[in-house]
């Protein structure tokens, strides 16, 4: 530790020496407290350090966001269950095909008396029974079927997808907004507060009659339940993304999100947009696959009408002989022997009373309100874009208007902020001029907030959230065009 010394004459030297000492044992002393100090500095640096790292591990970026949705998202992960299940029910309709085989082996004992026979005797015969469909209609649809229920559970799987994280993507843009909303109107409070203090001031001074101050300070409590009701709206939308990111609020800290709102201008070209949405959309996929459901669904009612000839080899086996079948009253009709018999059988179902039309005209108008939904859903797709690009284009012109006017209307308040303290501005002037001004910032922030949402919409609607392979014997869902904007 250096003192700074002024020398101004000999006494001047002096007390400077002196002062240098005092300086010295004023060091040593505060090294030393220093010193018993440090463990006690080093316990509240680390404890600092946990605080801000706990404070930047709950904010959370958009990306994340999505990417834990993705992963622990509770409506996600059931449509990944009901893939699971799907396999298994692909196998139902492809037991169809399959041959069926039975083993069998009834064992016991023989007793009781006839001709030329005495004693107990004890028994087992081997049985096996071997069935293959040599000939059904309903094959092919079944095969095909199963292989749908399959494609079906991976696109609702896909649809869950995008349904989760779009809702996790608004909840986000809803926290930004309310938080900065908040901001927007306690800053305007604190500003609002700083004038009941000047004109409180003025009233004591005799420079004002207590109206003015009166008026002030209802201003700046007409702001209170507003920012109340940010707040609130805030809290409601960090729950909305603690529950799509499968967090217990009870458990653990409300996800807060990182960054502001952003005005970033989307150009679209509804057209091509449109084509590629009626490719990629996973909800028109899974549409078009209820249509093909619903289709395999009645050629598998119609072919139980069809003869179906069934191929079958029954077989016994028998270690002894001499034992009496059930039911027979002779030699001749006991087991003799091993033996194998081959047969084939068919069936066809007797149509009467019109049994037929009425089932498979209930299956086809299943299948024609599936066809129905789908052409809906389809002829939407380019209304729907339609309709958010002339939003995007009318948020946009609203932007650039209130962009204009916030500029001017935060001039206009400082101008008459400070020509009211000096007097020379009335408290209505001052009200009207900073509540013009809350206005048109609210109205920017809001129109800023308005474009991500349709953003948002867009990206929805055009299935730009996840693109989805053609391929309809894996259908795997491919990551698409990325949220990054």
């Amino acid at each position: 530790m250096r003192p700074r010394i002024l020398f101004l004459g000999s006494k001047s030297v002096a007390v400077a020496l002196w002062a240098t000492r005092q300086a010295h044992v004023k060091h040593i002393s505060a090294t030393l407290s220093t010193r018993k100090r440090l463990p006690r500095i080093i316990h509240l640096f680390i404890l600092l350090l946990v605080i801000c790292f706990t404070h930047t591990t709950r904010a959370i970026t958009l990306e994340r966001v999505l990417q834990t949705t993705l992963e622990k998202n509770p409506a996600i992960q059931e449509a990944k269950s009901g893939l699971e299940q799907a396999a298994g029910q692909r196998l139902v309709f492809r037991s169809v095909v399959w041959p069926h085989a039975e083993l069998g082996m009834p064992a016991g004992v023989q007793a009781g008396h006839r001709a030329g026979e005495s004693g107990v005797k004890g028994f087992v015969v081997g049985r096996g029974w071997l069935e293959q469909t040599l000939f059904n209609m309903a094959v092919p649809p079944s095969v095909r079927r199963g292989d749908i229920e399959v494609l079906i559970a991976q696109q609702q799987l896909n649809v869950a997808v995008v349904e989760q994280l779009h809702a996790a993507r608004l909840a986000f843009y809803t926290a930004l907004y309310n938080r900065s909303l908040e901001s927007i109107r306690d800053e305007q409070r604190q500003k609002l507060d700083e004038n009941v203090t000047t004109q409180k001031d003025r009233f004591e001074a005799g420079l004002a009659d207590k109206t003015a101050f009166t008026s002030a300070t209802v201003q700046s409590s007409e702001l209170v339940p507003q920012i109340e009701s940010a707040h609130g709206a805030y809290r409601q939308a960090q729950l909305k993304l603690a529950e799509a990111m499968a967090i217990d609020p009870a458990k653990s800290r409300l996800p807060e999100p990182e960054g502001e709102l952003q005005f970033v201008p989307l150009r679209v070209d509804v057209d091509s947009e449109t084509a590629a949405a009626l490719r990629r959309r996973a909800d028109l996929k899974l549409a078009r696959l209820f249509v093909r459901s619903a289709n395999e669904d009645q050629r598998i009612i119609a072919a139980d009408y069809y003869p179906a000839v069934v191929g079958s080899i029954p077989g016994e086996w028998v270690p002894v002989t001499g034992i009496h079948r059930q039911g027979s009253t002779s030699k001749t009709q006991d087991f003799i022997g091993s033996e194998i018999r081959e047969k084939a059988a068919y069936t066809w179902r007797v149509i009467d009373n019109g049994k037929v039309g009425g089932a498979v005209l209930k299956a086809r108008a299943a299948r024609e309100m599936n066809e129905l939904t789908c052409r809906k859903l389809e002829a939407n797709v380019s209304r729907e874009l339609s309709r958010i690009a002339n939003n995007l284009n009318g948020i946009d012109a609203r932007e650039r208007s209130l962009s204009a006017a916030s500029v001017a209307a935060e001039e206009s308040a400082r101008t008459v902020r400070e020509n009211v303290a000096s007097g020379l501005a009335s408290p209505l002037e001052y009200r009207v001029t900073e509540n013009a001004f809350l206005k048109t910032k609210s109205g920017l922030l809001d129109a800023i907030y308005q474009h991500n949402l349709a953003v948002a919409e867009w990206d929805r609607a055009a299935g730009r959230y996840f693109q989805f392979s053609d391929d309809t014997a894996a259908s795997r869902a491919n990551a698409g065009d990325s949220l990054k904007r």
